[in-house]
């Protein structure tokens, strides 16, 4: 008995022992500030941490299909005599450029702390507002198609409706912010945002582009949900933009030929005209089957199907890359927007409800125009002229699409240092 009382004595000194060295470790760490950005191990060199690797990953795949796929797409255009003094390589190149700039913009973006992109966000609004007015200036803007849309800077022509969507979510994300106590008073809380849209609305439907008009719409129309504006505030605006919308196609002949075009596209009416683009991407979709016929084996970008490289490359990826093809597209971007809206609702649990909004936001805009272009190209939505986020040929496009997902990006990494005992 006598032995098993001094062994339970000194287990129970070693026991308490344990417990002083554990306590004064803690102590001494408390003050210890914490590094979230970089983590030193004995023996190995510092690496990079306390940022989502697999996002980043994400899109750099998206964006190398992207290129490459462009490359399939125009690789033939010099045939055709209106680009018959460009290089085979020629868009190839532009989208190195722009995936270059694009990358080395992101870079610096996820630098600036979001307390700033707050501060600005209302600014960056105004400017995109600027730049929607100076493209429907004559001798300002740049006519393509009929459309007015860019701004020409030699290395690349700007849109200024791609700098619109980011300046949108972030107006949007930051409005919201100012606005929680009196969200529940529909003319408050609604009409500056309201009219705000509606400036938006006019100058993009002036170009005209109102496939950009629908996503700026879904985005706004997002935050201002997710902010928790009253539920029947939000239906009413969804019904008077849906009115809108039903009342711009009812009086243009022009759009009212699109619809009739996406619900009957092999009419002999609409086969050679509206529904020219629609026919032939089904065609190349049609082509593909289940594993596609190689790349770049398409038959329908040889002067077939028009913009096969902007805003119909999902046909050619279907044409080439056949069903499987497609599916690792729809789930990169599913993947995706499903990850920005992670990091929004990690934010806005975090109390950072403009960071939260924000990325919620980029969210919908990701995830809604891809979407958009895909059901255009399957058949599913009626034709609009809107890219493939990351993917279609475009410089301005991918140089927004990396400058919002850096800011996303750095709101993620703020996010893990608030939860591991850091400052944002």
């Amino acid at each position: 008995m006598s032995g098993d009382s001094s062994a339970s004595s000194a287990f129970k000194g070693l026991g308490e022992r344990l417990s002083a060295w554990l306590g004064s470790r803690k102590s001494e760490s408390a003050d210890v500030p914490v590094r979230d950005w970089v983590s030193p191990s004995a023996g190995q060199p510092t690496r990079i941490q306390g940022f989502d690797q697999t996002l980043v990953w994400v899109v750099l795949v998206l964006m190398a299909l992207g290129l490459l796929m462009v490359y399939s797409a125009s690789i033939a255009m010099p045939d055709n005599p209106r680009f018959a003094k460009y290089l085979p390589t020629h868009f190839l190149t532009r989208h190195i450029v722009a995936i270059v700039f694009g990358l080395v913009a992101g870079l610096l973006t996820v630098q600036v702390p979001v307390a700033t992109w707050e501060r600005v966000a209302p600014w960056v609004f105004v400017v995109s507002l600027v730049l929607l007015i100076a493209v429907l200036i004559p001798g300002v803007g740049k006519v393509v198609y009929g459309a007015r849309r860019w701004l020409p800077l030699g290395v690349m022509n700007f849109q200024p409706s791609e700098l619109a969507k980011m300046g949108i979510a972030m107006y949007a994300a930051s409005y919201m912010v100012r606005k929680m106590d009196v969200k529940e008073n529909f003319f408050q809380a609604v009409w500056p945002m309201a009219v705000s849209l509606a400036i938006v609305g006019v100058l993009l439907l002036a170009e005209p582009d109102m496939g950009a008009f629908m996503v700026i719409a879904a985005i706004a129309m997002g935050i201002l949900f997710l902010g928790g504006v009253n539920g029947r505030m939000f239906f009413l605006i969804v019904a008077v933009l849906v009115g809108a919308f039903v009342l711009m196609i009812t009086f243009s002949e022009f759009r009212r030929e699109r619809i009739f075009a996406y619900l009957n596209p092999w009419d002999e009416k609409y086969a050679q005209g509206k529904a020219y683009q629609l026919t032939h991407s089904l065609i190349a979709l049609g082509r593909g089957e289940w594993f596609g016929q190689g790349l770049g084996s398409s038959v329908e970008k040889l002067h077939y199907l028009p913009e096969a490289h902007t805003d119909f490359l999902l046909a050619v990826i279907g044409e080439e890359l056949g069903f499987v093809g497609v599916a690792l597209v729809i789930i990169g971007f599913f993947w995706l927007s499903r990850r920005l809206f992670h990091i929004g609702r990690q934010a806005v649990a975090l109390d950072r409800v403009f960071a939260g909004l924000y990325a919620q936001g980029i969210g919908i805009w990701m995830g809604g125009q891809a979407f958009i272009n895909m059901g255009v190209n399957l058949g599913a939505l009626p034709t609009k002229g809107l890219t493939l986020p990351l993917m279609s040929f475009g410089g301005s496009a991918i140089l927004m699409n990396c400058i919002a997902l850096a800011i996303v990006l750095r709101i993620d990494i703020e996010n893990r240092q608030l939860m591991r005992g850091g400052r944002a």
